[in-house]
C-alpha cells in the first residue's frame, strides 16, 4: 500500500489523456512516474476531465479559439470499484474514480485515481463538475476543490489506503483535504470539538508545495460563497486562524501553508520570494526537475546509452556526458531537429531550414512570460537574422480562455511573424501538449525564457531543453539562477537582481536579449560550431544530471516525507 498521497488539480499522464494544462500538471506526472521508477510507495489523486482543458486553434487573424477535447475515458483508464460522496450546497454528490498506473522498470507501480462526478445518480449540473479543467466561474472551481480535497481523502480510504504517512498538496487546490483529515479525528473520538493536538497531528501529516508568486495562480473564494457551497462544517468553523478568511476571502494557498508541517517553494529563488510574500521564514525549497526518460529525445537517449552507462538508473551519471564526442552529439541534435522540422511543416506548412539558428519559446501565454519581447525592435531582429545567416523562431502555448491579455500575446506573435517575413521565419504551433513539448525542447537550437522577475517560480521547459543539449538564454529567475553558468550552460539576459523593480523596463530587457543573441550566441553558432556544441554538452552534464525528478523526489523523501 502507498504511504504518500499526492494531490494535484492536474496530472499529465499521457499526451492523449487531457487531464493537464501546463507545467503544474506535467511536474505532477513526472514526479509520479519517478516514484514508480524509484519504487517510492505513492498514490496520485486528481480529477477526470471529460472535456479536458480545451483544444486550441489559432484563427487566420492570430486569435485563439477554444473547443472541448473529445476523448473516451474508458479507452485509457479503468474504473475503480468504490463510490464515495461529498455534500455541495446541501446536495449529495456521488463520485467514482478512474485508475491509471505508472509502471517502473523494476515492476513497481504507482496508481493515480481521477475522481469523476459524471454519474446518473447526480443532478445534471453536478455531473458536469469534473468535466473541464480550470473552467467555469469561482463556484465551479470551489466545487471541484471540494471534490479533490474532501472526496479525494474519502476515495483513498474507500480504496483501502488507511495508513498514509503524508498528504502532499501540489499547490492550494487540494487545501480542503485538511478539513477531511480534521473531521476524521473528530469521528474517531466521537468528540464535538477540535483540540490543538488535532491541529498539530494534521499539520504533521501534510506537505504543501507552492508553485507561483503570481496572485492569479492562487484560488481565493469569498467566504459567503464558501459557506453556501461547503455548508456547515465543524472543522471549518473551529480553526478560524486557517479557514476564517479574515479579509472575507478564503485563500487556499494560505490554508496549505498554515496546515502543513513542511512547506516548500520550487526553486531556491522562489523560496526567498515566498518567505517575503507570506511572512514565513520556515519555507524550504526543493527545486523542480524533469523525468529524463520522458523528455530526452530518442536520439539523445541512444547516445546516453552508448556513452553514459546506467544513466536511467541514476540520472546523476549524466555528469559523465562530458565524454560524449561533440560530432556525435551534433549529429543526434540534428536528427532531433529534423523531426521537429517535419512536424512544423505538417502542422503549419512552414518550411524550416536545418542549418538556420532556431529559437524556441513555448509556455503558457500569460503577460508576465512576455512572449512578445523578442519582437520589441523588429529592425534589430532582422539585422540579427542577417548576421546569423537566417533566424527561425518557434512559439507554442495556450492562453486561459478568460485571459484576454494572454490571447492578445498570441495575436501579437502571429502578426509579428507576418511583418518579419521573409527576413525572420516565425511559426506558432497550436495545441501545446506533452508530445509537442518534447519535439520543441529537443529540436530547437536555443531555448528562450524572458519572464518578468521575480514571477518565474521555477520553470521546467529549460530543464527539458538542457537534457537534450539545448542551451538556455534566460532571465536570471526561477531555476536558471541555479542552473546558469555563463557561456557554459547557456547565457543570462541581464544581471541577477535580488530586488527587481515592480515596474519592468521591457525595452531594456529586449535590448539585453538582442545583445546576448548578437554577441554571444550567433558568433558561436555561425562561426565556432565546436564551441557551441561544447555548451550543448555542458548543459547535459551539469544541468541534465541535476535538474531531474530523481534528485527532486529523493529530496522530498528526505526533507518532507520522512522528516
Amino acid at each position: 500500500m502507498a504511504v504518500i498521497a499526492y494531490y494535484s488539480m492536474e496530472i499529465a499522464l499521457r499526451s492523449d489523456i487531457p487531464t493537464y494544462s501546463g507545467g503544474l500538471g506535467v511536474l505532477a506526472g513526472d514526479l509520479l512516474r519517478t516514484a514508480a521508477d524509484l519504487q517510492v510507495p505513492m498514490v496520485g489523486v486528481g480529477l477526470c476531465y471529460r472535456k479536458g482543458h480545451f483544444r486550441q486553434r489559432i484563427d487566420g487573424e492570430g486569435w485563439q479559439q477554444e473547443s472541448p477535447v473529445a476523448w473516451t475515458v474508458e479507452d485509457h483508464l479503468r474504473p475503480a470499484a468504490p463510490r464515495v460522496t461529498v455534500t455541495i450546497e446541501g446536495r449529495t454528490v456521488h463520485l467514482r474514480a478512474w485508475e491509471y498506473r505508472f509502471r517502473g522498470p523494476k515492476g513497481s507501480e504507482v496508481p493515480v485515481y481521477l475522481l469523476d462526478s459524471d454519474l446518473p445518480e447526480n443532478a445534471e449540473a453536478d455531473r458536469a463538475l469534473t468535466h473541464t479543467l480550470y473552467g467555469g466561474d469561482g463556484r465551479y472551481r470551489l466545487c471541484q476543490e471540494i471534490i479533490l480535497g474532501l472526496g479525494g481523502v474519502r476515495m483513498l480510504r474507500a480504496l483501502g489506503h488507511h495508513d498514509l504517512r503524508r498528504f502532499h498538496m501540489n499547490e492550494g487546490h487540494a487545501g480542503l483535504l485538511t478539513l477531511e483529515l480534521l473531521t476524521e479525528r473528530l469521528r474517531a473520538d466521537t468528540r464535538r470539538g477540535l483540540t490543538a493536538e488535532d491541529e498539530a497531528a494534521v499539520r504533521q501529516q501534510c506537505v504543501f508545495t507552492t508553485h507561483t508568486p503570481v496572485p492569479a495562480g492562487h484560488d481565493r473564494f469569498p467566504m459567503d460563497l464558501v459557506r453556501k457551497v461547503l455548508g456547515p462544517h465543524p472543522a471549518f468553523e473551529a480553526l478560524p486562524q486557517h479557514y476564517g478568511g479574515a479579509d472575507g476571502v478564503l485563500d487556499l494557498a494560505t490554508v496549505g501553508l498554515g496546515m502543513s508541517g513542511y512547506v516548500n517553494g520550487v526553486a531556491r529563488r522562489h523560496a526567498e520570494i515566498a518567505r517575503r510574500l507570506y511572512g514565513r521564514p520556515e519555507i524550504d525549497w526543493i527545486t523542480n526537475g524533469v523525468h529524463l526518460d520522458t523528455w530526452a529525445a530518442p536520439e539523445l537517449q541512444a547516445l546516453f546509452d552508448q556513452y553514459v552507462p546506467h544513466w536511467r538508473d541514476d540520472n546523476l551519471n549524466l555528469r559523465h556526458a562530458m565524454g560524449i564526442p561533440l560530432t556525435e552529439l551534433w549529429m543526434a541534435h540534428q536528427a532531433a531537429k529534423a523531426r521537429l522540422i517535419q512536424a512544423v511543416r505538417q502542422r503549419t506548412g512552414v518550411a524550416l531550414k536545418p542549418e538556420v539558428l532556431t529559437l524556441g519559446f513555448a509556455r503558457r501565454a500569460t503577460p508576465y512570460k512576455r512572449a512578445g519581447l523578442l519582437f520589441h525592435d523588429p529592425e534589430r531582429l532582422k539585422g540579427l537574422a542577417a548576421k546569423a545567416g537566417g533566424l527561425q523562431i518557434l512559439y507554442s502555448g495556450k492562453a486561459h480562455p478568460r485571459e484576454q491579455e494572454g490571447k492578445a500575446m498570441i495575436h501579437q506573435v502571429v502578426q509579428a511573424a507576418r511583418a518579419l517575413a521573409p527576413a525572420v521565419t516565425v511559426a506558432y504551433l497550436e495545441d501545446y501538449d506533452l508530445a509537442l513539448g518534447q519535439l520543441l525542447t529537443a529540436g530547437v537550437d536555443i531555448w528562450v525564457n524572458n519572464p518578468r522577475p521575480p514571477l518565474e517560480a521555477s520553470g521546467t521547459s529549460g530543464m527539458k531543453a538542457a537534457v537534450n543539449g539545448v542551451p538556455s538564454v534566460s532571465v536570471l529567475d526561477g531555476w536558471w539562477v541555479e542552473g546558469h553558468l555563463e557561456g557554459v550552460t547557456g547565457w543570462a539576459i541581464g544581471p541577477f537582481e535580488p530586488n527587481p523593480p515592480e515596474s519592468r523596463d521591457d525595452a531594456a530587457d529586449a535590448g539585453r536579449l538582442y545583445d546576448v543573441l548578437t554577441h554571444k550566441v550567433v558568433p558561436l553558432y555561425a562561426i565556432d560550431r565546436h564551441r557551441f556544441t561544447e555548451v550543448m554538452r555542458s548543459s547535459i552534464a551539469l544541468n541534465g544530471s541535476y535538474f531531474n525528478t530523481q534528485r527532486m523526489l529523493r529530496q522530498y523523501v528526505t526533507n518532507a516525507y520522512l522528516g
